[in-house]
């Protein structure tokens, strides 16, 4: 990636990293092994810190043919679910309102079960972290503030070379943590709200933004080596059937060498302008599944990445407002293992997963 004024040279930016104290270091060896196929559930900032809500999502892990879990780790706020040993999570307030006093003991549980951890970790949607530091920031052009997008949060601009230690850090603690896998969201440049008005660092041009998401991830892939952990982004679905970068940064091409797991968010409603051949989406749940895991795969070549989808188990938002209940989440799990998945990954923001859906423990082969 081409130095720009201010740029972070490789050596400032890995003494910024071991500036973080270490976390609890977990042996690799001590970790759940990856399974062959990853049937996962997400476990959300909020329902991690709510009890209820934890135990009914664990508890799906006992029952039925789940064998991995996806835990917000730094939430879309940037806030982080236990007491954080990076310096600048206490100092931008990002040790927010749920406190997972018993973290470890959690990871220690799940080890012990044989269930497959997996980090998520938001990076450049970080209202908290821009807000503490206005200079890294998203800028709006009218203001001179930091930008907002539809939900009214802020975010990093993906420009700003000396913000990517903070996440890269928050992510390496993870891993030493005991989270076998890492798995970066948001990812990119924003795609929604007042886009005209954000202002970054530097041109936003296809090209330099390629160079930036592209440049994060040789950092984070040097300083999560030595923890053993995968690397997984999460993508735009649309990013399988775009040749460009789709005007956030992410392109199939460039991702694929860098990481280990492509995770596309391949939810019927995200294709608001239909796929080819299937104007509506969420009418043929299967097809759409299977369509983006084919044609991601297909790009992919011979690339070290891997396919593993994130799953729709929630009403849609963009046709209809049908429920998507066991037929539509069924048909899903199915087009991914028949596309050659590497897995598939259940998405509700809420954490009410249709349970029906599920095969009981046992009778899924890994």
């Amino acid at each position: 990636m081409a130095a720009s004024a201010g740029a972070v040279t490789r050596r400032e930016f890995l003494a910024t990293l071991a500036a973080a104290p270490s976390a609890l270091a977990t042996a690799a060896g001590a970790a759940s092994a990856q399974p062959h196929f990853v049937r996962a559930v997400y476990l959300s900032y909020y329902g991690l810190g709510d009890r209820t809500v934890r135990e009914r999502v664990l508890g799906l892990l006992d029952r039925t043919e789940l064998n991995a879990v996806v835990i917000d780790v730094k939430g879309d706020r940037g806030f982080i679910p236990y007491e954080s040993g990076v310096p600048l999570a206490a100092d931008a307030g990002a040790l927010g309102p749920v406190r997972v006093r018993d973290f470890d003991a959690l990871l220690a549980r799940l080890r012990s079960e044989g269930v497959y951890a997996i980090a998520r970790v938001v990076v450049f949607k970080d209202h908290v972290l821009a807000r503490h530091r206005p200079d890294w920031a998203v800028l709006d052009a009218g203001t001179g503030s930091p930008w907002l997008d539809n939900e009214g949060l802020a975010w990093i601009d993906p420009f700003e070379e000396a913000a990517w230690a903070y996440s890269i850090a928050v992510a390496r603690e993870a891993a030493e943590r005991g989270f076998r896998e890492i798995q970066f969201d948001y990812l990119r440049f924003p795609g929604d709200g007042r886009l005209g008005a954000a202002r970054y660092s530097k041109a936003s041009t296809a090209e330099a933004r390629r160079q930036a998401i592209s440049g994060f991830l040789e950092r984070a892939r040097e300083a999560l080596a030595p923890t053993g952990a995968s690397i997984a982004v999460d993508v735009f679905a649309y990013t399988a059937f775009n040749r460009d970068d789709s005007g956030i940064g992410q392109r199939v091409e460039d991702l694929a060498p860098r990481v280990d797991f492509l995770c596309p968010m391949a939810y019927p409603s995200a294709y608001h302008r239909g796929i080819p051949g299937y104007p509506n989406p969420v009418t043929h749940p299967y097809e759409v599944v299977r369509e983006t895991v084919r044609r991601m795969r297909e790009r992919v070549g011979a690339a070290r990445a891997r396919v593993r989808p994130w799953i729709q188990d929630f009403r849609d938002y963009a046709f209809d407002r049908r429920a998507f209940g066991v037929a539509e989440v069924s048909a899903q799990m199915r087009a991914a293992q028949a596309a050659g998945a590497a897995g598939w990954m259940l998405w509700n923001s809420r954490n009410e997963y249709t349970v029906e859906a599920l095969r009981p423990k046992g009778t899924a082969a890994d």
